[in-house]
């Protein structure tokens, strides 16, 4: 069985696996389900699970029912997602606060191993919100605090505001990452890395958590130019440079006796800098696909050749 690298975040003490289970598809009323979906990704070495606040009531008490049924809260790490601005900006103390408490009850737990905005609100300065994220690590409801959705600039930013008042900063990003390039934004306020901002994650080694790490599906057989039907698909990720990237994936699956959908997955892990992915399998089968990509190792000149940065085929 293929084993499931673990990247460090600090103080997350046990790491977090390459593959992150997300759990929009969890539901409470549907254990038989859930439970049978989050005991194959534990068996498959998998040990985190990306909630937020925003996916509801229903998933996260599926999640906590599980850890309860199961004994293993201790061997889970759980990332959680709040202050998401709703209709309106809620990156308030208050919110960060409240958002964290629900959650937690949810889950049926008292802490959050990493916990993050969802979105940020560039009009908040960012040492509001630090010292609403330390109240929450000092008072135990999380052992970690990130950032999703944020530019580098503001994370920049916010680190070097933490490092300056003695406070912990942000412990890792969660943009997404994918070789796919968006059109635009898939949802407002998301974040999209750009070359720039991966060049900074090398150069600082602050580790990604990304999301939709495999562009939705966009290099499984279920899309070609010619099929225009999901409209959200066409409007995000239908360009000529992400054609011309899921034939080059095409090839290089070949080469390694997987599919594109595999080649865009390992395109992600195999960063020069620490990353996980967080995927969305709604059966075990789905998960079990998704390890076929963790044992393709790209060098640095097919990921280049992925990513169009060269025309020298790297087959």
């Amino acid at each position: 069985m293929t084993t499931m690298k673990r990247i460090a975040i600090a103080g997350i003490e046990q790491g977090v696996t390459q593959l992150i289970q997300g759990s929009m598809m969890l539901n409470i009323d549907r254990m038989d389900y859930s439970g049978e979906l989050l005991d194959a990704y534990v068996a498959a070495g998998g040990n985190a699970i990306d909630t937020g606040h925003i996916y509801g009531v229903s998933s996260a008490q599926a999640i906590g029912q599980w850890m309860a049924d199961r004994g293993n809260r201790s061997e889970i790490v759980i990332i959680g997602k709040g202050a998401h601005p709703y209709e309106q900006s809620r990156m308030t103390k208050t919110c960060i606060q409240s958002d964290l408490l629900e959650s937690l009850e949810r889950l049926q737990t008292d802490y959050m191993d990493m916990y993050m905005l969802h979105r940020d609100d560039p009009n908040v300065n960012v040492g509001y919100i630090l010292e609403g994220l330390n109240d929450q690590l000092a008072a135990g409801r999380c052992r970690a605090i990130g950032a999703s959705n944020w530019s580098v600039a503001r994370i920049q930013e916010a680190n070097a505001y933490a490092a300056k008042h003695g406070m912990t900063g942000f412990a890792c990003s969660s943009p997404n990452l994918a070789l796919a390039r968006p059109n635009e934004a898939r949802w407002a306020g998301c974040v999209t890395t750009s070359a720039e901002d991966e060049a900074w994650h090398e150069k600082s080694q602050l580790p990604i958590l990304s999301w939709s790490s495999q562009s939705g599906g966009f290099f499984t057989d279920r899309y070609s130019e010619d099929n225009r039907e999901d409209a959200e698909m066409v409007r995000v990720n239908y360009n000529a440079e992400n054609w011309e990237r899921k034939r080059r994936a095409t090839l290089l699956a070949e080469k390694y006796g997987v599919t594109a959908n595999h080649i865009a997955l390992a395109y992600v892990l195999n960063q020069p800098f620490p990353v996980a992915a967080i995927i969305g399998p709604h059966k075990p089968s789905e998960l079990q696909d998704s390890l076929k990509a963790l044992p393709v190792t790209l060098s640095d000149a097919e990921r280049d050749w992925l990513n169009l940065l060269t025309e020298k085929a790297a087959l």
